[in-house]
């Protein structure tokens, strides 16, 4: 038993100390992740400030979207084609609350 606490009062420390630099700037730094090598296609997001187009835009597109998961993506995609962004609630797609939080980042473009 004696011995058991002893290593224990041995042993605790070290582990302690390890924990403690693995945390703070002891720590060695990791590169940043590089990123995905881009191909001529469209591109997956909008630049900030403009305007997301619900009648062409990729799903991978609409998801970023507050409020906008798979299923909403989806079901924005199937309903197409719109006439203005409201469809989105006239259509019953989006609920109210999820159109008010995202209408400023989207528009109906008419063909």
């Amino acid at each position: 038993m004696r011995i058991h606490v002893l290593m224990l009062g041995l042993v605790l420390p070290v582990l302690t100390a390890t924990a403690a630099f693995s945390q703070g700037t002891m720590a060695p730094a990791t590169a940043p992740a590089a990123k995905p090598a881009t191909t001529g296609t469209a591109p997956t997001a909008t630049r900030p400030g403009e305007l997301i187009d619900i009648n062409t835009a990729s799903k991978e597109q609409l998801i970023p979207l507050k409020g906008i998961g798979d299923v909403r993506a989806e079901a924005i995609i199937k309903g197409r084609p719109y006439k203005g962004k409201d469809d989105l609630v006239q259509k019953k797609i989006l609920t109210k609350n999820v159109y008010d939080g995202i209408k400023d980042q989207i528009i109906a473009k008419q063909k």
